[in-house]
């Protein structure tokens, strides 16, 4: 077995329970023969700390998947990978559009695997992941017989781990375009073209929660995507719902979304720069009830922050001006990056500047077949806020 040795002090941060070793804090390597092997981490004096696989050529060099002395073989991903789907099972019932595996919120770092039914959509992000792809998906199949399996591994985080952007049908056959059911909602998914794997599943909880607040009222959501969220504002009663993405595609399918949902009338969806359009709307004069704010990673390394947060404050400031006395903002971060007092500090500025009162209602974030591991924040990413504004 193959060792990697810390410089010391570096394990305190593994011993409470964070999966990543970055290269900075390996003093040496012993008996390496290719990267993505399964390897040994000790302390500087040689205890065992835990069991992963390496990279050398990655800044996170090392991602535990055991604090155990036991074998990584097929019957190791066998049963943690049934752990994790029976963990769904058991908190979310009868659910079939879930992701089933959150990477190391399922201690199984670098694999994704979301849930459409009888689809499945894979991410390896990992060199050491990718290693064990083929078993990965044998064991898949056997537990859970899907129709069709899609990889999509067409994102620039590969990059960092030496392997190549790709997507495709890796199991089974058929059309990648599938119908979703989320409750109550149908979604048109495209599992090799879709956003992320398809659709955002983390949103799922928070969308539900949009009901409290949208029965007749005027919503505006921004950065639409396929509609989530203006499907959820319907359902939830909205008298008029306005949804806008600079996607012409993503356009496309939240007009379809709506009308296989019977929300045509309720429903329209423009084709913009969401900032410009804040910004004109903003010159216009016109006010709605709630805004959403669900915008894509503004920020994808920490040396993007100082941007990103530049980004948040405008967007969150013009809607906060946009929106009537006792208005509704829900207004979400996807990045790790901008922490949760971050997050609140952008929001209190953007109050500020706009000269609004904000009063949080409800802080939220990714759903619950999205678990954080707590000893790493980095698991926590999505920040959702629901906040109301008022004149100062």
């Amino acid at each position: 077995m193959p060792e990697v040795i810390l410089k010391k002090d570096c394990d305190r941060r593994l011993r409470i329970g964070h999966l990543w070793v970055f290269s900075n804090e390996i003093a040496e390597i012993r008996g390496l023969a290719s990267d993505g092997d399964i390897t040994d981490i000790k302390d500087f004096r040689g205890g065992f700390v835990g069991r992963g696989y390496i990279n050398r050529h990655s800044l996170i060099a090392a991602r535990i998947l055991t604090y155990r002395e036991e074998t990584i073989d097929r019957d190791f991903f066998l049963k943690r990978i049934k752990k994790a789907i029976d963990r769904r099972e058991r908190l979310l019932p009868g659910l079939k559009a879930l992701r089933l595996i959150h990477s190391e919120g399922d201690f199984l770092p670098g694999l994704i695997v979301d849930r459409y039914g009888d689809s499945l959509s894979i991410q390896t992000l990992a060199l050491g992941m990718e290693l064990w792809k083929d078993t990965i998906c044998d064991i898949l199949e056997e537990l859970l017989r899907p129709r069709i399996m899609v990889e999509r591994n067409d994102v620039s985080v590969r990059k960092l781990e030496g392997l190549d952007e790709r997507k495709g049908i890796i199991r089974g056959s058929g059309d990648p375009k599938v119908v979703m059911e989320e409750n109550g909602n149908r979604f048109l998914v495209d599992l090799l073209e879709g956003q992320k794997t398809g659709f955002f599943l983390d949103q799922r909880e928070n969308r539900e929660r949009l009901h409290e607040y949208v029965k007749g009222k005027k919503v505006l959501d921004c950065f639409c995507y396929s509609g989530g969220w203006s499907m959820y504002a319907a359902q939830g009663g909205a008298k008029e719902v306005i949804g806008v993405d600079a996607s012409q595609g993503a356009v496309d399918l939240a007009t379809e979304n709506a009308e296989i949902n019977g929300y045509s009338q309720i429903c329209k969806f423009i084709k913009a720069d969401v900032f410009n359009f804040l910004r004109d709307v903003e010159k216009k004069g016109e006010k709605f009830d709630v805004i959403v704010l669900d915008p894509p990673a503004f920020v994808k390394s920490k040396k993007e922050v100082a941007d990103a947060v530049r980004g948040y404050h405008e967007i969150n400031m013009t809607a906060m001006k946009l929106l009537k006395d006792g208005g509704i903002l829900v207004t979400s971060s996807c990045s790790h990056h901008i922490e949760r007092e971050l997050f609140t500090d952008i929001l209190v500025k953007a109050a500020r500047d706009a000269g609004k009162s904000a009063r949080l209602l409800e802080f939220r974030s990714q759903g619950r077949d999205h678990p954080v591991l707590l000893p790493m924040r980095e698991t926590e990413y999505l920040k959702c806020a629901f906040v109301e504004i008022s004149k100062r």
